[in-house]
């Protein structure tokens, strides 16, 4: 299927960008009994990201979890296993997800500050909203409706930028409060990025229109071609409107194998073995987080069973194939607007260096392709 480009689609000639998912989480990135040669250690993780940046990743993404669910027993906190994961590189930027809930934004700014010093300008945050409402009960904190959580987000994420670029910050919103903060060391600023990026995702509609006013960067679950295409139309017409420009990434688990019907099978074979207890649970929490929307357009709303054994609908994207049909479908994302791809895998070290090998090569060369064309 081809596509024509969404209105308001970034610059075509830059190159796509891609990031992986830190499996800083026990039980992998698909709630299944199948095989995951993949661990939530230190060690393995500081491996995966060395190859990780010497196989094509520009990014990596560690997850927030704070108390065991749905399969993930144990988890590392993402903020300083993404420092760590700095430290253990040279170029990979590492995008920490947080929950605003968790944080005061003049901690986490000192934090990432910090972070973005010790590893010469490439810490990274990803604001979320929330959607496991045991974490906020069981530790005391208060569990917001829908529309206010995103509300407390993008005063946090307003917050951060100001901290990051201004002096002597006065800030008296409805969530937080600063009076004449000055921080010292501001992050480390380059052409382009005058602080460290901030990403947020969502698919609600309060989601789109606070990454289109207040982030960097907007992540979506893995969707289909035409899904995406309405969410960056969305977004981007509220950026248009608040003279900003945002770039969109998208998520996908790739089963890139030597045939098609290989990694057909494969698929099958995780949803044929999910823990359907595991799956039925999260599928559970998620949907009651998305239908306190006002609009029932929350994230995980018309997931099916298979699309949620991966826990943010990576098999949607369709990167399911041989190298050059899993390139294809890149390069179709790439001509709506998408400008970074968020990758889960089976058995992460083994399949980021196939990925490097076998399928990256295939994208530039298609990207180049594609420049030549619209030059």
């Amino acid at each position: 299927m081809s596509a024509a480009p969404a209105p308001n689609a970034p610059f075509i000639s830059e190159p796509l960008k891609f990031a992986y998912w830190v499996p800083n989480v026990s039980g992998g990135l698909v709630v299944s009994k199948i095989e995951q040669r993949t661990d939530w250690g230190y060690e393995y993780n500081k491996k995966l990201a060395q190859l990780a940046e010497n196989n094509g990743f520009d990014y990596a993404l560690s997850q927030v979890r704070y108390m065991a669910s749905y399969g993930a027993a144990y988890q590392h906190e993402s903020t300083s296993f993404s420092l760590a994961l700095m430290l253990a590189t040279e170029r990979l930027k590492v995008i920490a997800a947080v929950h605003p809930g968790m944080w005061q934004p003049g901690v986490l700014a000192k934090f990432l500050a910090t972070a973005d010093h010790l590893s010469g300008g490439r810490a990274a945050v990803n604001v979320v909203s929330g959607w496991f409402k045991n974490e906020f009960v069981q530790m005391g904190e208060p569990w917001l409706e829908h529309g206010e959580r995103y509300r407390r987000s993008e005063e946090f994420m307003r917050y951060l930028r100001t901290i990051w670029t201004s002096e002597h910050a006065e800030l008296s919103g409805d969530f937080y409060r600063l009076h004449d903060f000055d921080l010292k060391p501001k992050p480390i600023a380059s052409e382009g990025r005058p602080h460290p990026e901030i990403f947020q995702g969502g698919n609600s509609t309060d989601a789109r229109a606070v990454a289109g006013r207040v982030a960097d960067w907007y992540f979506s679950n893995g969707n289909t071609l035409e899904g995406i295409t309405e969410q960056i139309q969305d977004v981007s017409a509220v950026a248009d409107a608040h003279d900003r420009r945002v770039r969109f990434g998208l998520n996908g688990f790739m089963i890139a194998r030597d045939s098609e019907k290989e990694a057909k099978e494969t698929l099958r074979e995780i949803v044929a073995k999910a823990d359907v207890e595991a799956v039925e649970g999260f599928g559970s929490a998620v949907k009651q987080a998305g239908q306190s929307t006002g609009d029932k357009k929350g994230m995980w709303q018309d997931s099916s069973f298979e699309d949620l054994v991966q826990y943010n609908d990576g098999f949607r994207t369709g990167l399911i194939g041989t190298p050059e049909q899993v390139a294809e479908r890149i390069l179709a994302y790439k001509r709506l607007g998408v400008n970074l791809i968020l990758l889960g895998y089976l058995h992460f070290q083994e399949e980021v260096v196939h990925f490097g090998q076998h399928v990256l090569p295939i994208v530039r060369e298609m990207e180049a392709d594609l420049a030549a064309k619209v030059a």
